[in-house]
Parts: structure tokens; C-alpha cells; sequence
């Protein structure tokens, strides 16, 4: 699938969109991500937090989990929006490692300005994934 400029910026409206719905009392921090599967469906997530920070989820992981729980494996992009344009925690880049190092990574700010697109292997170089595991 071809991520053209028109569909960075549905991706970009949609985590803006979600990332209203974080619940972020401790770190103020709000983020909100839209994953595109190869399937053309659009799962999203915001960032949960909770008084036992360990168990916060972050929003990439939320719309992983979202678009996983739904039957989706496929990743083509997802689109990260914060206040700064803040890149995906190391948590999340192992996630999204899990479904394909060639996904687009797009970063936004809480404006809409693209600051970064990676795919995921340029985000996390030497990532440990299901084929590092051995066979049985």
C-alpha cells in the first residue's frame, strides 16, 4: 500500500482526534496514534495512565492492541501525536516490531506538522523479533 501525503494526514487527523481522550492526570503528557493495517482499517489508542505508573499503556500500544484484538496483524503506518512531536517510547517500538519492521512511523505534534517519518527498523536498529526466537 502506498502512504500518500492525503493519507499521512487522515492518520495525523485521527491521532490528533483520539489523543483528546488520553487520561493522563499524572504526566500530563497526551498522546493519542492511528495505526493503518493493510486491510485499509484505521484502529486508534490514547495514553492510559494510572497511579501505579508501571501500569500506564501508551496510546501506540493501545491502537496496536485495538487493531490486534480486531484480527489485524498487517501494519502499513501509524501516526504518533503529542504536544512536541515526541517519538514512541522503547516499549512501543518492541511492539510495533513485533508486526513488521518496514511500518511507516509518523510523528506529529499536537498541530498536524509532521516532525519525523521512520519505519519502525530505523526507530529501533537491531530489534529482537519473532524470527530471532528459535524454531521448535
Amino acid at each position: 500500500m502506498i502512504i500518500d501525503s492525503e493519507i499521512k494526514k487522515q492518520l495525523v487527523e485521527a491521532a490528533i482526534h483520539v489523543r483528546n481522550w488520553s487520561y493522563s492526570p499524572y504526566s500530563k503528557y497526551a498522546v493519542g496514534a492511528a495505526i493503518l493495517t493493510s486491510s485499509g482499517k484505521v484502529y486508534d489508542g490514547a495514553n492510559v495512565e494510572n497511579a501505579v505508573f508501571p501500569l500506564t499503556m501508551c496510546a501506540e500500544r493501545v491502537a496496536v492492541f485495538n487493531a490486534v484484538s480486531q484480527g489485524e496483524l498487517d501494519f502499513e503506518a501509524v501516526a504518533v501525536v503529542t504536544e512536541n512531536a515526541g517519538t514512541p517510547c522503547g516499549s512501543c517500538r518492541q511492539v510495533l516490531a513485533e508486526y513488521g519492521l518496514d511500518t511507516l512511523v509518523i510523528i506529529a505534534d499536537h498541530h498536524g506538522t509532521i516532525h519525523q517519518e521512520k519505519t519502525v527498523a530505523e526507530l529501533l536498529p537491531g530489534a529482537f523479533t519473532p524470527k530471532d526466537l528459535p524454531k521448535s
